[in-house]
């Protein structure tokens, strides 16, 4: 059926199959030329490629000379991360430092019991105190959930609430300081304080605190001491070997909430500023006289005292002892406070009684100096509730409100918050936990992120000279050498492999890059850093015991020796960082080293008007041209095929009229036939 011709549907010549295959050979130059623009827009993204496999490299070689080095940036190192951790600036300077962390710093945190779900909180004007921030809001009245939503819309980073489901159908009401420190408290007024009492957070206290005075009243000197102690100023001095009491009148009772608060500071002596005996003077004799005659004097010999030669008493040994306080009780006990420390400043120390007295009743301090070289002073003694607040106290407090205390070297220091910036230059301090044994901290310089730099240009130098080696050589020993590529990659790999066989710019860019890793630079130890081979790093380190050859190593790729060049930065940092990046003439400017030599290498590629730019610039032109021609020739094909249908409808139509005419001329020779 595929055969039958249909006069107007369909050509009896196949006329379109001729035209097709006529225009076939007349797009033959238009295909070849969009070949061309395929290749060349494939060349393009070859050379954008390389363009960004040289900024990686050109980055990584910055990174090694430029003001942010890692050479210079500092990490804080600590023996105890659960106590005390920290971060360090390149102002750091290269220290190790002793932290004793005997508090953290924490917020009022007071939990309510279970209140049932029904409770309800009635309107009006609600003020919480934190520090000296204070937060007011009115409240119209509703249930908890409702109270805390307001509360935390308008506490400001200062407040905040909670509800926490203790039980079923009741909740806990948690009202919480967001600021720590001991001067950031969290109090209750008006409407707010009926709150806290109604929902069980506070409950009403009178003031327990007492103040005890120092002075020749209060307290009592131990004369049977070998030492002195004296009281002046409200300042109690207890020199070494002196002991002294201060009676509590009347005696303390046992309150598990009261802490003591003192402050001591220490002096200690050297040896010459000892009370060292001196010999006894001896006995006193009297004058033995004299006789005068005629103006003559005659005077009697003086008396003679025979005396043993002195012996000075053996010098007691050294006593360092820092647990010298002690409570008394009622029932003639006592009981030893926690050591302090050494601090030739005051410093608070504080003891919580319910952790000492063990339920008895206090009825006197005492400090028993048997230092035989150090000298006690005490002062600004306190017991007081440091839960209560404005009349209140926490029921249940989850946390109290203070400062995190931290001893450096010996010296205490407090501060509102566990971060702590203002101690050390350059570091910052996280303190994170308590500690009985000193933890550590070291600042030192960030070896691991100088080791990742030199393994980032190493990694970078890598890819661009495999992807030189690909583009410019046509052998696919090169690509399976690249044992870290994909099945994937590497195919992409083959299509690309010897593109630029013949381009002599990049096989003397590949040999530059070569050369300049090989060259020695200047160094502070240039006989054990000048090349990069002497830091573990280099086309053949891991032969350097034996192997066997390896044609790789000729195609210029680099190698790691990690353990030759973690031993080299841990003990040649300084040098290293010389080799890679130096000011030889004086100027902080740097002008020699690896990476400042690639950097210089790397530049006339990549940077503006650049060599790669040059060339995808070049690239773009032609394609532009190419693309010119294309239309040029589809506007050509476009009238050659317009131009052969038309030829082809003429033949069919003058076919088709002599076919009639024939056809016309038969019959008519039929008919005249029939009519003889």
């Amino acid at each position: 059926m595929s055969d039958i011709y249909v006069p107007g549907v369909k050509s009896r010549f196949n006329t379109e199959k001729l035209i097709d295959d006529l225009m076939k050979v007349e797009r033959i130059p238009k295909e070849r030329v969009e070949k061309n623009v395929e290749n060349l827009e494939t060349q393009k993204t070859y050379w954008q490629e390389i363009g960004r496999r040289v900024n990686s490299l050109r980055d990584s070689a910055r990174l090694l000379f430029s003001f942010q080095n890692p050479f210079n940036d500092r990490i804080a190192g600590s023996s105890d991360e659960s106590v005390i951790t920290g971060t360090a600036t390149r102002e750091a300077a290269e220290q190790d430092y002793r932290f004793t962390v005997k508090q953290t710093a924490q917020a009022d945190r007071f939990l309510s019991p279970p209140l049932d779900n029904s409770f309800t909180v009635e309107g009006g004007t609600y003020t919480f105190t934190v520090g000296q921030d204070e937060i007011s809001f009115n409240f119209r009245g509703g249930s908890l959930k409702e109270f805390t939503e307001a509360l935390n819309r308008r506490g400001r980073d200062k407040i905040g609430a909670s509800l926490i489901a203790v039980e079923r159908g009741a909740k806990s009401l948690l009202i919480e300081s967001k600021v720590t420190g001991a001067e950031n408290r969290l109090g209750f007024s008006g409407d707010a304080e009926k709150l806290a009492i109604r929902a069980g957070l506070v409950e009403p206290v009178y003031s327990s605190r007492r103040d005890i005075s120092l002075d020749t009243r209060t307290v009592r000197i131990n004369p049977a001491a070998s030492g002195e102690a004296s009281v002046e100023d409200n300042i109690l001095r207890v020199r070494a070997g002196a002991a002294a009491s201060i009676p509590l009148n009347p005696p303390l009772a046992y309150d598990a909430a009261l802490v003591l608060r003192l402050e001591t500071s220490t002096a200690l002596l050297s040896d010459t500023e000892r009370d060292i005996p001196a010999p006894p003077p001896g006995p006193s004799t009297p004058s033995a006289g004299s006789i005068s005659y005629g103006g003559i004097v005659i005077e009697n010999d003086p008396s003679q005292t025979p005396l043993p030669e002195w012996t000075p008493p053996e010098i007691p040994p050294r006593v360092d002892n820092l647990g010298l306080l002690s409570l008394s009780f009622s029932d003639g006990t006592t009981v030893s406070l926690p050591p302090i420390q050494d601090s030739s400043d005051f410093s608070t120390r504080q003891y919580r009684l319910e952790e000492v007295a063990a339920g008895k009743t206090i009825t006197a301090i005492n400090i028993e100096n048997d230092n035989t070289h150090r000298n006690i002073s005490l002062r600004n003694i306190t017991i007081l509730d440091p839960t209560a607040q404005g009349g209140v106290k926490a029921r249940h407090a989850v946390s109290q409100a203070q400062d995190a205390v931290v001893s450096m070297e010996g010296i205490e220091i407090k501060r509102p918050s566990n971060s702590i910036d203002d101690l050390i230059p350059g570091v910052t301090l996280t303190v994170r936990g308590i500690s009985e044994r000193p933890v550590t901290l070291g600042i030192q310089p960030d070896r691991e992120g100088v080791k990742n730099a030199i393994i980032s240009l190493v990694g970078n130098y890598n890819r661009l000279m495999a992807e030189i080696n690909v583009l410019t050589r046509n052998d696919d020993r090169i690509i399976e050498e690249l044992s870290y590529l994909s099945a994937d990659e590497q195919e992409a790999m083959r299509k690309r492999q010897g593109v630029f066989s013949g381009d002599s710019t990049l096989n003397q860019f590949k040999n530059t890059l070569q050369r300049t890793a090989a060259s020695p630079y200047p160094t502070s130890q240039e006989r054990d850093m000048a090349l990069l081979t002497q830091i573990g790093v280099g086309t053949d380190v891991r032969r350097s015991g034996g192997g066997s050859y390896d044609p790789s190593r000729l195609r210029g790729y680099l190698e790691i020796d990690e353990k030759a060049l973690d031993e080299a930065i841990s003990a040649k940092l300084p040098a290293i960082q010389q080799l890679f990046g130096s000011d030889t003439n004086g100027d902080l400017i740097v002008d020699s080293g690896l990476a400042y030599m690639i950097d210089t290498l790397a530049k006339p590629f990549v940077e503006s008007g650049g060599l790669v730019s040059l060339k995808t610039g070049t690239i773009d032109s032609r394609i532009s041209q190419d693309k010119r021609r294309i239309d040029t020739m589809e506007r050509q094909l476009a009238a050659k095929e317009a131009a052969l249908k038309l030829q082809y409808g003429q033949m069919e139509g003058a076919y088709n009229r002599m076919e009639r005419m024939a056809t016309s001329l038969d019959q008519f020779s039929q008919q005249n036939s029939n009519n003889r």
